[in-house]
């Protein structure tokens, strides 16, 4: 019998990965090429798009070396990518501004005019909360700046649309990564063309709105040979890393929950038809046609970690570093922490956020401080999720993945703070396994979505301690006091 393999590539936020898979989701190789973000002023956070396509092609050609196989023992090549970039583009499909990525937060007073006046009713539509990272907000501050690439261009799209219009000549998005840009009625599955003309631009500016297992074809040769594919390969559009997560961890069924913790950290859960919040935390982003996921997304993860042990000028792992808050009980004795470093998306939507430490005592040694902040990240996470409880129910299992996800400490805070079972595949690359499951049910090599449950190695649960769980329902309660209080100082 043939070998078969199935490649998902995930263009993400600090880095490209194409991932090698047989056909029952077993990694083969993986490759892994770092993008470089700038920094040009305060706020501003920019890619550069061609670096990122030829990482991509790199990333496919090393890992196909890699994994030692031969171009016809590929089938497919499926799309997982970060959402929220956007990219002016002329009449000859290049480049003509940086890529703004997510995190760029130059629009934020866009934002903030679009919450006082309209936001209750552009989010009723879109699901999408109003917010810098949004496609539509920074094309309100391209507009009202008059920002040379803005007018100067034909087409706006993602890196994602970039990289296909590049290899195939087509301009193509899938409901996903629609819905991340603001501009997009999960209900109609259309462009909303009253937001269209608040930003100034015109529907055929925008790609085609297809699902995400349309399948491209005819990639431009050259770049199929530099990749190491056969140019009539199907490739599959795929979805945004967020929905593709859920998919490759499992989490697809009702009180299913995935949760993604790296540098930010985001928990979601697939839901049929649409459901937006009213109280405007989560958001509520398109997968197929009859389905969505509904979560929140936190700036605030392993990045609030990495600073405290940058802070502490600790020169150990991070295991080494995580493993001094085992001597500590739940609670850090009283002392809590906001994780609002970066500024934060779910749950308070305020880019203006900041860090606090509460309670902290002249008692309070190191091991405390990195508790605290460990709980904290999981506090915002929980805080998320039980807004996701009220639109889908409660959960029943959690699906982890990400860095964080390889401490069994954090793990096991995890399953106590949310009282529920927690997984963890054996793979790291979820993103990149439901970008390739996607191509597989794109081709038919899969009959659905579903089948992938039987296709995730996945490891020993983590179940909760009754004891801890006990302990920090109490300690939830003065954290979320203490955050709601706290939005008010947020100007």
């Amino acid at each position: 019998m043939p070998r078969e393999f199935v490649i998902g590539l995930d263009v993400g936020t600090t880095s490209v990965k194409a991932c090698v898979f047989n056909l029952h989701g077993k990694l083969m190789a993986d490759v892994e090429k770092v993008i470089t973000s700038n920094y040009p002023q305060q706020g501003w956070v920019e890619q550069n798009p061609d670096e990122i396509e030829q990482s991509a092609i790199l990333a496919i050609r090393e890992v196909i070396e890699k994994a030692a196989i031969e171009k016809n023992e590929l089938v497919s090549l499926g799309f997982s990518a970060a959402m929220h970039s956007l990219i002016c583009i002329n009449g000859e499909g290049k480049p003509i501004s940086p890529a703004l990525i997510w995190a760029d937060g130059r629009s934020y007073k866009q934002a903030d005019e679009v919450i006082n006046t309209i936001g209750n009713k552009v989010y009723a539509k879109t699901g999408t909360p109003i917010h810098p990272m949004t496609p539509f907000v920074k094309l309100l501050w391209m507009k009202e700046n008059d920002y040379k690439p803005y007018k100067e261009a034909k087409f706006f799209m993602s890196i994602k649309e970039y990289l296909l219009l590049c290899w195939f000549g087509e301009r193509v998005i899938d409901y996903s990564m629609a819905s991340a840009t603001g501009l997009f009625n999960p209900t109609t599955h259309k462009w909303e063309q009253e937001l269209l003309g608040l930003t100034g631009i015109s529907e055929d500016q925008l790609s085609e709105i297809v699902p995400p297992t349309k399948i491209v074809m005819g990639i431009n040769r050259d770049k199929a040979e530099e990749m190491g594919i056969h140019p009539d390969m199907p490739v599959v559009v795929g979805a945004a890393d967020g929905q593709l997560a859920n998919l490759g961890n499992g989490a697809i069924l009702p009180g299913e929950v995935a949760v993604s913790v790296g540098t930010s950290g985001a928990i979601r859960q697939v839901t049929k038809g649409v459901k937006i919040s009213e109280s405007r935390e989560t958001f509520c982003y398109s997968f197929t046609e009859d389905s969505s996921i509904i979560g929140g997304p936190t700036n605030n993860g392993g990045i609030a970690i990495q600073w405290l042990k940058e802070l502490l000028n600790d020169q150990r792992s991070f295991a080494e570093f995580l493993s001094d808050a085992e001597q500590i009980p739940p609670g850090a004795d009283g002392m809590l922490f906001l994780p609002y470093l970066n500024g934060e998306r779910a749950p308070i939507w305020n880019q203006r956020a900041k860090g606090n430490f509460y309670g902290v005592t002249i008692t309070h040694k190191k091991e405390h401080f990195i508790r605290a902040v460990l709980e904290g990240i999981t506090f915002n996470l929980y805080q998320i999720g039980k807004t996701l409880e009220r639109l889908a129910g409660e959960p029943q299992k959690v699906y982890v993945n990400g860095g964080l996800a390889r401490s069994p400490l954090w793990l096991q805070m995890m399953a106590d703070i949310f009282e529920a079972e927690i997984y963890v595949s054996e793979s790291h690359h979820s993103a990149a396994w439901g970008a390739a499951w996607t191509a597989l049910v794109a081709i038919r090599k899969v009959a659905s979505f579903e089948e992938i449950k039987r296709n995730i190695p996945m490891g020993k649960a983590t179940l909760p301690i009754k004891e801890n769980s006990e302990q920090y329902k109490k300690f939830y309660e003065n954290y979320e006091m203490l955050a709601n209080d706290m939005v008010k100082y947020f100007k």
